[in-house]
Formats: C-alpha cells, structure tokens, sequence
C-alpha cells in the first residue's frame, strides 16, 4: 500500500533547522500518526509523502512557505497591558491564545513593557526551512469514523471531550 488520500500513516521522524539543530524526534517517544490528505501536518511534509511506502526512508528539505509560512512583521505588536488577565505575572515566552479575523491564533508574549505588551502571533517556526529525515513505519486505510473526524484515532478508538 502506498501512502494516499485517507491512509492512516505512522511515521518515525526527525526534525532539525538548517543549522542542523534537532528541533523535534520520535526517537525515544511516540512516533507520528496522522491521516494523509486531512491537511494534519505541514503541506511540504504531506507532499514529500505522497505515494511512498511501507519502510520507505528519505531525508527532505520544506521551505519555509510550505511548513509555518513566512515570519510576517505584523504579526508582531503592542497591545495594552490592560488586554490582558490582571491576575498574572506576564513573562516573555507566555502563550495566549486570541480571536483574529482569520480565526484564533497563539501569541507569545515577548517583551513586558509598564503599559504594553509586545506579542508575537507568528508560529514559532514561521520563516524556518525545516529539515526531515523520516521512515514510514506503519500505512492503512482510514476508519469511517476517523475520516469523518478528519484524523487519525490511537489504538482502542478515540473519544472526543
């Protein structure tokens, strides 16, 4: 069977950045299950596995613009202190998540200022050319009901909250 359109696929992986930094890995953790053409993962890495195989291994480099995007510039902004919940001590790295006119986003709060808080809605890869060296490890068809979850469920089904 090769990988296609609702094909549960498994997948050994890992992921380093152009300076060869390992950002993410399966080794030693859970390896990566998800279901082909549900747009589950980055378009490039979709792409990259289209048509391969049971214990296909390759290495494959994804631009930018087809992993996170491009890092956009304003996507980075000052938003009142005010803004935010009074009960918490804001720290750069924080995450919040915000309604935006595309849907809702994750900001990041990078700096704390008195009055402002500057915020980053940018995925923390975006503008990243990512790097994957990956091993299929298992293929099968989708379930009726995970294609109409649109993803993939884990062993014993999967329960929604």
């Amino acid at each position: 069977m090769n990988i296609s359109k609702n094909c549960v696929v498994t997948l050994n992986y890992t992921l380093t950045d152009d300076e060869n930094e390992i950002l993410d890995t399966s080794v030693g953790a859970e390896p990566l299950v998800y279901l082909h053409g549900a747009n589950n993962i980055i378009p490039g890495l979709e792409e990259a596995l289209e048509g391969k195989k049971l214990g296909d291994k390759f290495k494959v480099k994804i631009p930018a613009e087809k992993a996170y995007g491009e890092h956009i510039e304003e996507m980075i902004q000052h938003i009142p202190k005010n803004q935010f919940p009074t009960d918490q001590d804001l720290q750069p790295g924080m995450k919040f998540q915000a309604n935006s006119p595309q849907g809702p986003i994750v900001l990041t709060v990078v700096e704390v200022g008195e009055t402002e808080i500057l915020v980053d809605g940018n995925h923390p890869l975006a503008g990243e050319n990512l790097n994957f060296e990956v091993e299929v490890a298992e293929i099968r068809a989708a379930t009726a009901e995970e294609l109409t979850h649109g993803h993939a469920h884990g062993p014993g089904g999967h329960h929604h909250e």
